[in-house]
């Protein structure tokens, strides 16, 4: 998978077609979500948060304690086309939380520290 920045194919086509009001290619929304996925786990390596984008990901990063077995205590979770604005900085986290987008659950699961993963 590319690195997720700007330059990145999918990252920036699903950016583009959201732009223009068009329907998201879910191949491409899928490499985009994938891509901006990995590029967190990259940036927060670590296994004690568990953050899923539904159909097409799911990640564990930040460091501290490890989760290893049932549902894990910190987990981020929203949809695909959330993530792709949270991700890139389009939405803020707060705002996606308080609006209910976006679930954190968890003392670890606040990623604004990682957040955007592309470069201004």
């Amino acid at each position: 998978m590319s690195p997720a920045h700007n330059k990145s194919e999918p990252v920036s086509a699903a950016l583009d077609a959201l732009d223009q009001g068009a329907e998201l290619d879910r191949t491409v929304l899928r490499d985009a979500v994938r891509a901006l996925l990995t590029e967190l786990s990259r940036r927060a390596p670590g296994r004690s948060v568990e953050v899923r984008i539904p159909p097409f990901g799911a990640i564990q990063c930040v460091p501290g304690p490890r989760h290893t077995r049932g549902t894990p205590p910190n987990v981020v979770e929203t949809d695909p086309v959330t993530w792709l604005l949270v991700a890139t900085g389009r939405v803020g986290w707060a705002e996606a939380v308080r609006d209910g987008r976006l679930r954190a659950s968890g003392i670890r699961t606040d990623l604004t520290d990682y957040l955007p993963l592309t470069p201004e």
